[in-house]
This record gives C-alpha cells, structure tokens and sequence, in this order.
C-alpha cells in the first residue's frame, strides 16, 4: 500500500495529515525527541516511535542490564549457513522480540563489508563478498517487515573500520564503490524494498554521508528507487541545511544538535532550505509511522517485556549449530562418541563463557547464556568424568566487582545517585541500581542534570586476600573504601568510546581484605570537563567502572593446570576466542592474535603435546592466527552464536548436527597477505586518513590475483567440512546474458550424499571473465549458491540463477555498467577454492553493451 493510500483500520491519509502540519512542527518531525523516540505531535494524534538495537537481539531502551531479550546469532554467522531461508526466519522472529520491546523499527542488518580480519564489527556484518552480504540480509529484511517491523539497514556508507570511524575521511575509487561497498546495499533496497536505512560516521572522500546528496539521493532515492526513510547513525549527523538538502530524514538521536526549531528555521529564512523540502523529510517520518501500524493498532506505547519464546530457543539453537564451519578434523576425531568419552577436559577461557555476541551494539541482556562447559555438564551423564580449567587470563579489563555487593536498597549490586551539584550535596533528583561495579549515563534520559553521581555499595569478600582491583572513570573521580581514598582519578579519560565498550584504560592496585568483613566502597564521580571521544553524545556524562580478581584467581597457574588435566583425559578440547572486551564496535584489533599475550596459543600447544586427541573450538567474528594448526586434530569456528551458543557447538561435536556451516569470509595464513596490510585501522590513527588501496579486490578476490601459484589462503571463503561427503554429478546452464532485463542464466546441478549421514551441501558459482578485457577485472565473482540438504545416498537436483548485473564492472568514464563481450567462465563446485571448482560452463556475450545504474 503507497504511503498516500489511506490506512484501512483508521483512514489515516499520509498527505492530507502532512499539509495540516505547521513548519514548525514538521521541523519537530526530522529529529528524534529522545535517545530511542521519535517526536510526537499532540495537537493531531501523531505518535512516537520507538526503535531499538540491534542487528542480533532487541535490547530495548536500557544499554546495560535492560529488560532481557532473546540472543540470535551474528550476521556473520547467519552468512556462514549460506541459507537464506534461514536467514529469513531469523529476521522474523527479530520482528516479533522487537515487539516485545515496544519498537517498531529495529536497527539493523549491518551490510558493510568485511574489508580486514582486524575488524573491529565485522561480527555484526556478513561477508566479505557483496553478493552474499546482500542477499542474506535481504531475507533478514523480509523476516523483519513481515512482522511489520522496519528494518534500518547500515551503516550507509563505508563503515569498514572503527578506528577514528567518527573522524576518518576515505578515500575509494569510484569503481570499488560501486562494485563492492554499494553493492550489498543494492542488493537489499532492490530486493527487499528496507523501510530505513542508516548513515555512517566516516567521511567518504571527503564529505559525511549525512550531507552527501550523491549518496543519498542520486544513487539511494533515485537509481534504486528507494522509498524509506534515511536517518543518521546516533551522532552521525553533522550539518543542518547540507544534510536536510542531501536527503537525511530523521537526526538520531534527540533531542536534536542540527536540527533545533531555531536553526531549521533560519535556513528556511535564508533560503537555504526550502518548506518544500521540510515537507518531504517529515513525509518520510509519517509514513514511517504508517507502515509500522502507529497510526492504527499500535498506536498506544507499550512497556518492555521478557518473552523468552521455546520457538526462538530452538530457532536460535538451530541457527548458531548451522553456521558452525568445521574447518579441520583428523582422522574423523569428530562427530565425539560419547561411549567413548569417559573423562573429557574441558578447557579454555571461553569454556565457561558464553560467547553469545560481539561488543557494542549488538550486546544486550540475553535472558539466559549456555555455555559450552553448561552444555557438557547438562549433557553428559554420571560415566563421563568432566575435567576444567581456564588455561589462560585474558583480562583487557578486570571483570565488575559483583559477588559479595549490597546496595543500599539491602539488594545485591550498587546504587548509583545522581546530584545537581558538584559537591554531592543535599538529596540525590534520582537513583538506581546497577548489578555490578559499572554504570554509565549515556542513553539514560533520567539521569539528565547531573553534575556528579556517587556509585555505593556494601562489600563482604568471600575470601581473604591482597586482592586484586581496577577502577576507573569517565571523568574525574575518587574511589573510597570505608571512607579513606585508595585511588583518584585527575583527569579525563582518553577514550569516553572505551566505557561504552567496556575496554578502558585502568587503575590497577591491590587492597587486603578480611574474609566475612563489610568494606563499604564508594566512588564519587564528576561530569567531565573535557572528553576526547570525538563524538559529542558523550558530552556531560558520567560512567564508572570497578574490577575485582581474587588474589587466589590472579595467582594460580591455570596453564600448569590445564596441561595436568589434558593428560588424564580421552579427549582435550579447548574453547578459545574473543570476549567483548577484545572484539567490540568502536575499536579495531592490533592483530590476528587470540588474546592476550599469546597465553591462549601457548595453552592450545601445551595441551596438544600431552593429548592426542585435542579439539579447538574458536569464538571470534574474524579469521585469527593459528599456529599451533598442525598440532590439534580439529577446529571448528564457533562465531557468535547467540544464547544457545553451547548447546549449538555439542549438537555439532556429538554430531547431533552435521556442520554444514562455510567461510563467509577468507582466512589468510597472516595479517601481512591480506590487501589492507597498512591501510587499515591503526595505520590511519594519527592521520585519520584510509585509502581503501585494494579497489575491488576485496577477499578471495585478492588472493585469487596474487596467490594464484601457491596456496592462497590458510582456508578459502565458501571452505567447510561435513561429517558427510558430498558428489557433484551433473552440471548444466541455460539462458544468456543480455541486456534484456528479462534474460538471464540458470544452472542446474545434480549433486549427491555419498557419506553415511545426512547432511548439506553448498553449491557456489563464480563467473570468470573474458580472458581478454579493457579493464583489470577479479578472476572471478560470486555470482549465487544453493544449499542442499541430502539424507544418506540421497539425489537432488537444484539450480542457480543470475543476471546481467553479475557480469558488469563500473566504467568510471561512462558511469555506467559494462559487459563486455567474450566468453564468460561459469565455476561450479563447494568453495572459492580452484581445487575444489571442478566443473567449468561457458556462456558467450557476442557484443559488449552499458546500461544505466
């Protein structure tokens, strides 16, 4: 139904409602009201609207300790299934938590593509191939909207790294953009029609998106024919008549930095910005607010509730289990037989961690987290004897003081009370508590007007000890025990960005403590006077974090212990990784080392010296090093698998699912292969300047080029094992590529399970161009797969369609798509992988043609 048609449950006429709006209040329409709310406009009944992170869970209006929520995994990890109906059912049931939520418009899928394995947010984004990215996420957009909820596809534009991302200035040929980094978003918008999309932080060759009428408007609203609504990422505004004019409907968040009545009006007066123009960037909000049913059955807002729906848990487990890719597995170690499994060693730092989600915005308050060592112990029966250790601290920051606290209240936690004054005198406006030893302001609407805050809680430690401790603030600060000063901090952080993300630089110190006895801990925190984020949202607003390790924990020697077990046991396996800590929005990694300080790489190599039969489980969003490769009998790349994550890795080791998860990605043997080595992330800090120098050869795109005699990667994007084998008998093609949008190619693939269990199959074509070209073309491209499941001995056949579009590159002359005529190569086979291509179709393009974008 178009926007101008009327909303059959209330006859709302989108149109007619827009020309009973003053200026002043369509002005009040293009800038959010609060953090998460868009403005209501009492005087004709127009509402508000709630939107929520994120891309992997609806969080709702609370950062930190909100109301719980279903955890789903990572895009990455849905691009690892290479199943777009799955991808699809996970977008839907996202739909139905937002709701719960009380928001209609979910912030989310990231599409950016993954340019480096140092970064930062890749998790939170699919692939690092165009095609895959777009195409998964445009399922994800059909889930979503059919529950009619809008999906916000981001980050518009180029939001490939952290670093600096709210100051780095890209520069990108004009090709690479359109071949690789628009492409994704095309896809989506033209596929599955997104109700928003959201502009990024970056500078993309010189200019902000926000204010980028190109971007926005030529390419977005005119060549995709995009109809939604564009708002900013929060904070990502930057201009008021620039952006206004280049197409930016809504500043996010409120209430509005640009977008004051004051300054949108004397742009109006200068003439710099037309009413006409206001008129079709408060459009924009009001038919927002009509797709999402807020003019009709949704209108009343509703209070956030903890749904934790069995169909979601399940969906969930399915999901995180399907995108597991098996990635080595000696001598079939795996599936585990638990006959054979008297006494397992369950070692790791992530064995009792639930790697649910990345860091950031995808983070959220899961309503419950399976780890892998919760898994075993719910799994396994009295005969199989389960050995722990950590085997490594990986500590970026302490973890928050949290057992042993009482707030004022008599409750477990801390209270947190907010003052008017600098002096934390008189009765605090406003008070809450918090679970453990951290609270920020940033996104707390209630806690506005504060000037200091006092962070309080009653602490009995249950062990006696020089502990350990970390503390730190966003401002200045003074941190008490029993009322005498241990530690003060005198000015500003450096990176407000890190309290958000919890990887500030700390304090650290040691304080003895008396089993049983109550210490009263107090930290009294100031607004600061001057941050160093470059991001203003931070601006008057407090956070305060305070970590605490036993003495016992800190010093004991987890290696020694781990390497102890591992000798006693039938099998060793090992869960290693990233935390939120090490792998979260905001900052990109120094390297492709699992943290810290090689301790992980040490207790995977002191472990397979001992056993035989040890088994690396890996939680990250990006390829990593992985020295000790030769020494373990197999790997499996776990991502972040949502709250399930542990129950979905042992349906996979106890083969209770066959992994038929792939690469989305490509795993280079180290950092130096990669494109980007030194145009990335912290090679840009001091300059805050990238060039994306590796134009369109991105991923396997890159290495098919320069590693074509020698191996090209540690594994291939599209690589992943079965427990099964699979055949591919027959391959053939149909149609041509023309310029006729009716045309097009489809193959047909007969494929066969030839192993003993049922499992899938991903059959990918890659197109390789004329041998002959005008322009230096990648040797191939993704251009479509098909998963097929198969029972054992079991035959189907399926196909594979594409159109001209995926045999196009950009003429930066023309500014047009070209086809050039030759004959083009159609690679069929089970990964990026020339060895693992072995069936080659050619289909012939007799006269090069363009067409428009």
């Amino acid at each position: 139904m178009s926007a101008a048609t009327s909303d059959t449950n209330n006859n709302v006429d989108i149109d007619a409602l827009l020309d009973k709006l003053t200026l002043d209040e369509q002005i009040s329409l293009l800038a959010g009201a609060s953090t998460w709310e868009t403005a209501a406009i009492d005087r004709l009944d127009v509402p508000s609207l709630k939107v929520t992170d994120g891309p992997n869970g609806a969080r709702g209006e609370t950062f930190l300790d909100g109301t719980t929520a279903a955890c789903f995994p990572s895009c990455v990890s849905l691009a690892a299934t290479f199943n777009r109906t799955l991808s699809r059912r996970v977008g839907k049931a996202l739909g139905q938590e937002s709701q719960t939520k009380g928001a209609y418009v979910l912030l989310g899928p990231t599409v950016c593509s993954h340019r480096s394995p140092l970064g930062g947010r890749n998790f939170e984004a699919f692939s690092e191939d165009p095609l895959l990215s777009g195409l998964l996420a445009a399922e994800y957009v059909k889930g979503l909207q059919s529950e009619r909820v809008g999906a916000t596809v981001k980050h518009y534009l180029a939001n490939e790294q952290d670093t600096r991302r709210f100051s780095i200035n890209e520069t990108i040929s004009e090709r690479a953009l359109r071949e690789m980094y628009l492409r994704p978003f095309e896809i989506v918008v033209k596929s599955s029609a997104p109700w928003c999309v959201m502009t990024s932080y970056p500078k993309v060759n010189g200019i902000h998106v926000d204010s980028s009428k190109m971007f926005i408007q030529d390419i977005l609203r005119d060549q995709w024919k995009f109809d939604g609504l564009v708002m900013s990422d929060w904070g990502a505004t930057t201009s008021t008549k620039d952006s206004i004019n280049a197409g930016l409907d809504l500043e996010m968040p409120g209430p509005a930095k640009w977008r004051s009545l004051d300054a949108v009006k004397a742009a109006v007066d200068a003439g710099s910005v037309t009413s006409k123009t206001i008129a079709g960037r408060a459009r924009a909000v009001l038919q927002l607010l009509h797709r999402t049913g807020k003019f009709s059955d949704r209108k009343e807002a509703v209070s956030e509730t903890a749904i934790d729906k069995p169909e979601h848990r399940s969906l969930i487990r399915e999901a995180g289990a399907e995108g597991l890719v098996l990635l080595k597995n000696t001598d079939s170690i795996l599936p585990l037989d638990m006959r054979n499994c008297k006494k397992l060693a369950i070692l790791g730092p992530l064995a009792k961690y639930a790697a649910a989600h990345g860091g950031g915005s995808a983070s959220l308050n899961c309503h419950y987290k399976v780890t892998p060592f919760d898994a075993f112990t719910a799994r396994l029966g009295a005969e199989t004897e389960i050995l722990h250790s950590k085997g490594a601290h990986i500590y970026r920051v302490y973890p928050e003081l949290e057992a042993g606290c009482t707030n004022k209240e008599g409750k477990p936690g801390f209270t947190t009370e907010y003052f008017a004054n600098e002096e934390l005198e008189g009765k605090p406006f406003y008070s809450q508590g918090f679970p453990r030893g951290y609270f920020m302001t940033m996104m707390d609407d209630k806690a506005s007007g504060k000037k200091s805050v006092r962070l309080t809680t009653s602490f009995v430690p249950d062990t006696s000890g020089n502990h350990y401790l970390s503390y730190s603030s966003m401002g200045t600060s003074k941190m008490y025990i029993n009322d005498t000063v241990i530690s003060e901090q005198k000015q500003s952080t450096k990176d407000s960005m890190a309290f958000l993300l919890g990887t500030q630089e700390e304090n650290r110190f040691r304080y003895s403590f008396t089993k049983g006895q109550v210490y009263k801990i107090h930290v009294d925190a100031w607004v600061p006077a001057e941050l160093n984020g470059e991001l203003y949202l931070f601006d008057g607003h407090i956070a305060v974090h305070l970590g605490f390790v036993s003495q016992e924990e800190m010093e004991r020697d987890v290696l020694t212990e781990a390497v102890d077990l591992a000798k006693k046991a039938d099998y060793a396996i090992l869960f290693v990784g990233n935390t939120t800590q090490w792998e979260t929005e905001g900052q990109d990694m120094e390297d492709m080392n699992l943290p810290a300080d090689g301790s992980q790489d040490r207790l995977i190599t002191e472990v397979a010296k001992v056993n035989s039969n040890t088994i690396v489980v890996n939680t990250t969003g990006v390829a990593v090093s992985v020295p000790w490769l030769d020494e373990v009998s197999a790997l499996v790349q776990a991502w972040y698998s949502g709250q399930e994550t542990g129950n979905a890795i042992l349906d996979v080791l106890f083969g209770k699912v066959n992994p038929s998860g792939k690469l989305p990605i490509s795993w280079p043997r180290k950092y130096e292969d990669t494109a980007v080595c030194g145009n990335f992330g912290l090679d840009s800090y001091e300059s805050r300047e990238v060039e994306y120098v590796e134009g369109v050869y991105v991923g396997y795109r890159h290495f098919d080029k320069h590693f074509a005699t020698e191996r090209q990667v540690l594994f291939p994007f599209g690589y992943g094992l079965s427990y099964s084998t699979f055949s591919i008998l027959e391959v053939s093609l149909e149609g041509r590529i023309s310029n006729d949008t009716s045309d097009g190619v489809t193959i047909s693939v007969n494929v066969e399970n030839t192993g003993n269990l049922a499992g899938a199959e991903t059959i990918q074509a890659y197109l390789a161009p004329p041998t002959i070209n005008t322009i230096d073309r990648p040797l191939k491209g993704l251009v479509g797969f098909s998963k097929v499941f198969l029972s054992k001995g079991e035959k189907k056949s399926t196909t594979i369609s594409f159109q001209k579009d995926s045999a196009a590159f950009w003429d930066v002359v023309k500014h047009k798509w070209v086809i050039e005529r030759g004959t083009y190569k159609i690679l069929v086979g089970t990964s990026s992988d020339p060895k693992d291509l072995k069936t080659s179709l050619k289909v012939d393009v007799p006269q090069t043609f363009s067409y428009e974008p």
